[in-house]
């Protein structure tokens, strides 16, 4: 059985009410019983539990983090970054992947409510933003990360997402191409506003993006498929894709390999995040990076100061991206 703080006492002749002076470093000990209670601590191998420092209003040193699917390459490296980041500042990170369902998102808010978490990461978009008025009302520190919405009072900290469009566009522009697809994630306010960039870099050009070469879709494989597939089997293909996610962009590839489609000679694509998924590509992937370590830091840095100082005025970092030119853009020029 798992050892209690009376197995501690017991064994060590004290009180359990010094055995809690010693676990949460307060009272008058001498130095002789707190390494006699130390020592006894590690014998067991006892570990105070973070639900009864949550239930004395202590902190629990964890940070819950809400991500909408943990198999794209994105937020999976996000949740390390996040880890990494918390770590050095001797929290724990409670990751959630909600995958895309409301029901499981509420499920997973309740269960970091109930667990008491210092504070909590968002970087799902719900479409129900309702349900996380409680954090307002139980003064939860939190901030959104990558996404912003303005209907919901929070910090935030995200990438310039139209910018980064823009600049996927531009590059596209500079190599010669005109006749252009996107495949994005149309549900997700960040691909709305890559797409809102993209479409502002060619306007700025004169050229008009038709709606039928805009297909939506998830960051899904079985969605990124068939979105591949539609703008591949068109009879006057595009030179060139935007793809509004690295995985998006891999699975494209994957696909126009099947098609024998050879990229980027037959047609060029390029990508968003600078995922693993862009540098394993076969060609590489040109891609739009996001600082994912540096969002990472500021998002923890920022929820500990909220969790020091819940009244600290709110502030919005953006970050802007870069681009990275690996193989798969063909110059037409």
């Amino acid at each position: 059985m798992k050892p209690t703080i009376y197995d501690v006492a017991e064994k060590a002749g004290v009180s359990i009410a010094t055995v809690s002076k010693v676990v949460n470093n307060t009272g008058r000990i001498s130095e002789k019983t707190r390494k006699k209670v130390v020592k006894i601590m590690e014998e067991l191998e006892y570990q105070p539990s973070s639900v009864a420092a949550a239930l004395t209003g202590k902190q629990t040193y964890t940070i819950g983090v809400l991500v909408p699917d943990i198999s794209n390459g994105f937020f999976a490296e996000v949740a390390r970054a996040l880890e990494n980041s918390a770590r050095e500042m001797g929290y724990a990170i409670i990751l959630c992947s909600t995958d895309y369902q409301i029901e499981r998102e509420h499920d997973y808010l309740e269960l970091l409510l109930k667990k008491q978490v210092d504070g909590i990461i968002i970087a799902t978009e719900p479409e129900d933003w309702k349900t996380y008025n409680i954090l307002h009302r139980k003064l939860i520190p939190h901030l959104m990360f990558s996404i912003d919405n303005l209907g919901f009072s929070s910090h935030v900290v995200t990438t310039d997402d139209i910018r980064g469009g823009y600049m996927a566009g531009r590059y596209l522009l500079e190599k010669g191409h005109s006749d252009m697809a996107v495949i994005v994630e149309l549900k997700r306010a960040s691909g709305r506003l890559r797409l809102e960039g993209f479409k502002q870099a060619l306007a700025d050009e004169g050229i008009s993006l038709k709606e039928e070469r805009i297909i939506s879709a998830m960051s899904k494989i079985d969605e990124a498929q068939a979105a591949a597939r539609k703008i591949l089997s068109l009879k006057n293909r595009p030179t060139a894709v935007f793809a509004a996610t690295d995985l998006i962009a891999a699975i494209f590839t994957n696909e126009a390999r099947k098609a024998k489609v050879r990229i980027p000679d037959d047609l060029s694509i390029i990508g968003f995040d600078n995922t693993i998924y862009a540098e394993i590509a076969d060609p590489g992937l040109t891609t739009i990076a996001q600082p994912t370590e540096e969002l990472a830091h500021f998002a923890i840095d920022q929820l500990l100061k909220l969790i020091k100082d819940p009244t600290i005025p709110q502030q919005r970092i953006m970050l802007s991206p870069t681009l990275i030119e690996r193989s798969s853009v063909k110059s037409l020029i």
